[in-house]
């Protein structure tokens, strides 16, 4: 299966991040034979400092590792909205099927293996209720969401799983957006831009209390996902053995957001698959110039985070596992 592969990099961590994402899906994922694309912003009014990837070692590597940087125009958001850098990439990418995925990711696993059904647009269920936080006198989910679906044409009744009950925020669409894939790259970007501009500019009553950074993007992706015809990854029998069944956030990819949180809660084999993937020289003596990935991937911090935890009975909050790490000099972002 070929497609494309479109991750961020700017200046700053997300390069880092972007040579090490290039780094374990060039060797964990050797059958893979899409291409890789670094959606680089450009400079303009929306960046008051200049975002592209400065020459030097990090981008050496990303190129001599096969990735392609790509730059976009920032044209809605830019410095004050990040996040929306994925929303603009989309329209740079060329034709194809394509998985977005934050740069923040690391492969583990060959990705020429996996089953995407990708004219039924998905993305990540490995999220949280962070998103909508309603008030103690509504409006509840039922009406947020559903104000949201008839904005953009549709019914709440035809997003809902309803195995969950009535006001519980896992049953009504919402992701994460840390992957997810398409047909189209086109237009995806138009439905995801149109939604998340929507929710900017002009939103339904039923928002006015609630924060939207930095939750802009994964409020208007399942409304982009609805419109396109997509879904819950997973929800029809003929996708069992596919893309849900612990394949991404699983056994072949593993969204770490910070070294630390991933030491501290990563399977053995993403440690396992991310080391062998940054122990060859000439990947080590790039990557250790950033400070988090030489104290975790080079030295004995990231050993002493995965012995403070076992892994079958973390916390139950993130949080948790981050005080702790804070506590014992373990955190660094």
């Amino acid at each position: 299966m070929s497609f494309n592969i479109l991750i961020i990099g700017q200046r700053g961590r997300l390069t880092h991040e972007a040579a090490l994402f290039a780094a374990t899906l060039r060797h964990n994922a050797p059958g893979w034979s899409g291409r890789l694309l670094v959606g680089e912003p450009q400079p303009g009014p929306r960046w008051p400092d200049d975002p592209r990837i400065p020459s030097g070692p990090q981008r050496a590597l990303l190129e001599e590792l096969g990735a392609e940087i790509m730059p976009f125009e920032t044209r809605h958001f830019g410095s004050y909205y990040p996040h929306g850098n994925k929303i603009e990439a989309l329209a740079a990418m060329p034709p194809g099927p394509f998985l977005f995925m934050d740069t923040d990711t690391v492969i583990t696993a060959d990705l020429s293996e996996l089953q995407i059904d990708f004219a039924r647009p998905a993305a990540s269920l490995k999220r949280e209720g962070t998103w909508p936080t309603p008030e103690l006198y509504g409006p509840g989910f039922n009406e947020i969401w559903g104000d949201l679906h008839v904005r953009r044409g549709a019914r709440l009744a035809d997003t809902i799983d309803p195995e969950e009950p009535d006001e519980h925020w896992r049953r009504y669409l919402y992701f994460n957006a840390g992957w997810f894939f398409g047909d189209d790259p086109q237009a995806f970007h138009r439905a995801f831009l149109d939604a998340a501009l929507m929710i900017r500019d002009d939103p339904p009553e039923s928002l006015v209390c609630q924060e939207l950074d930095p939750w802009l993007d994964q409020a208007a992706l399942p409304l982009a996902i609805h419109e396109l015809g997509g879904g819950r990854p997973g929800s029809r029998p003929q996708d069992k053995g596919g893309i849900a069944d612990g394949l991404l956030d699983g056994s072949h990819s593993f969204h770490y957001r910070f070294l630390p949180l991933m030491y501290a809660t990563a399977p053995d084999h993403v440690i396992a698959a991310t080391e062998a993937a940054t122990a060859p020289n000439r990947v080590k003596k790039v990557l250790k110039e950033y400070e988090p990935f030489r104290r975790f991937l080079y030295q004995p911090k990231g050993a002493k985070a995965r012995a403070m935890f076992d892994r079958g009975d973390l916390p139950r909050k993130e949080q948790a596992i981050r005080n702790r790490l804070k506590r014992e000099g373990l955190w660094l972002r």
